[in-house]
């Protein structure tokens, strides 16, 4: 067998940085994270989010990384090695397997989601305008009812998210990166400064972070919880992925306090545009999961320079959930090339047609098979109900226990590298806050399917 190739390892720490928030930022963000705001009344949702964000997400990012890089493989060959390293049993390899196939079941929804955005993003170039709240309903609803259109605009979301892939870690993944990202920040803010002009910026700001104590719920601050955790993209074995590509100078800690602070802005940042402007044409915060397909268009038809702005607006959540959506492949395809020898453009092309043909029975599910449900579900909900609710929070919780309780100390802190202080402080707080909260979360979105 001939020598392995030389690991790929990111081209400057700024590189993992952006390539890991563009993991993380993704239509979670935008789309869930502002319905989800607008739907449990603004401001308790997002100040409960922000400190579940510190206490749960944040040591659950930098338990995944400090695997990925100290395993310096595939999420499947860094948790057989890890767990080899601190005698633990061989079954710990099965996390990466949850992962990394979790991560392809994912992508086959997301890329039809996606999809939506392409063709809305299509809509808003074509200068397609809609006068009513019906006719944004109508829209939507004839999106789905066409399988032909959904199918379509999948296959090209895919294809885009596979072409990247099948370059490679540095000219493919990085790369692409180092572009998005940048236009993402730069359109995002440029869309709250025309919040700000043009939208009603003081009643979005009041409504996000205006604490009101009544407002404090329990089911507000378990669905808070729960995003906290899934916006950053745990759980997934993208995470992992993309450690073991760090090189190790490089401060796990500090980056993952920039990745948290930057997909956590970026979510604050598309609330307030996306409020600034629903509040400023009387429309409703809480509309739920229409709010960005259905309540949005409207508002760009109504407002000066609407097609600029909703053209804009599309496209920074094409790019959000694009650079998601690379991620969600990358783990397996890193598999396929290190332990099958797979060439990566055949291994891309491979697990991206097995994701598109899972994609296209979704696509199916809102019309032609929409009769098909199992628990009164359709396939993309059932997909939804199986990872998010199940894969998700039990890889994370893996995780936790992984990184807190098996392995040895002492290699938790050669990768870590903290202070003797914040070391304890961080391994407490993964040990029993974020463990804690994931069980919680897992247990309550179990009982709640409507969550």
């Amino acid at each position: 067998m001939s020598a392995a190739a030389p690991r790929s390892i990111w081209s400057s720490r700024p590189a993992f940085i952006l390539v890991t928030v563009g993991s993380a930022v993704g239509l979670g963000n935008i789309w869930r994270f502002s319905y989800m705001a607008g739907a449990q009344g603004g401001s308790a949702f997002v100040l409960v989010y922000l400190s579940c964000v510190a206490l749960v997400g944040l040591p659950l990012l930098m338990a995944e990384i400090l695997i990925g890089r100290r395993g310096r493989g595939n999420p499947i060959s860094a948790m057989l090695k890890v767990a080899e390293e601190n005698g633990a049993s061989s079954w710990w390899g099965l996390l990466g397997w949850f992962g990394a196939v979790g991560a392809l079941l994912i992508l086959s929804y997301y890329s039809v989601v996606a999809g939506w955005i392409v063709d809305y993003l299509a809509q808003s170039v074509s200068g397609a305008a809609i006068v009513t709240a019906r006719d944004a309903a109508q829209g939507f609803d004839a999106l789905l009812e066409n399988p032909s259109k959904l199918i379509f605009w999948h296959t090209v979301f895919l294809a885009l998210t596979v072409g990247v892939v099948a370059r490679g870690v540095i000219s493919g993944i990085e790369r692409a990166s180092m572009l998005m990202l940048p236009a993402l920040f730069g359109i995002l803010l440029f869309l709250v400064l025309w919040g700000a002009v043009m939208g009603d910026m003081r009643a979005a700001w009041h409504f996000m972070f205006d604490f009101k104590p009544q407002q404090l719920t329990g089911q507000v601050v378990l669905s808070a919880m729960g995003h906290a955790f899934f916006s950053l993209s745990l759980g997934m074995g993208a995470i992992m992925t993309y450690g073991s590509y760090l090189n190790k100078q490089s401060s796990i800690a500090h980056n993952s306090l920039w990745i948290a602070f930057a997909d956590t802005l970026v979510g604050l940042l598309a609330g307030l545009a996306i409020f600034s402007l629903t509040f400023a044409h009387g429309l409703e915060a809480s509309s739920g999961p229409g709010l960005i397909f259905q309540t949005l268009p409207l508002v760009f038809t109504h407002m000066p320079g609407g097609r600029i702005i909703g053209t804009l607006f599309f496209l920074l959540v094409l790019f959000a959930a694009w650079t998601s959506a690379i991620s969600l492949l990358e783990p397996f395809v890193a598999w396929a090339t290190e332990r099958l020898g797979m060439r990566r453009a055949l291994a891309a092309c491979g697990a991206g047609f097995a994701v598109w043909l899972l994609g296209v029975a979704v696509c199916l599910s809102f019309n032609v098979w929409r009769d098909w449900r199992i628990f009164d579900l359709n396939l993309f909900n059932q997909l939804d109900f199986l990872t998010n609710r199940i894969i998700m929070p039990l890889s994370g919780l893996a995780i936790a226990l992984f990184a807190g309780f098996v392995m040895a100390r002492e290699n938790v802190r050669d990768e870590i590298r903290l202070p003797a202080a914040q070391f304890r402080l961080w391994l407490w707080t993964l040990r029993y806050v974020t463990i804690l909260a994931i069980v919680l979360v897992f247990v309550y979105r179990l009982m709640n399917p409507e969550s």
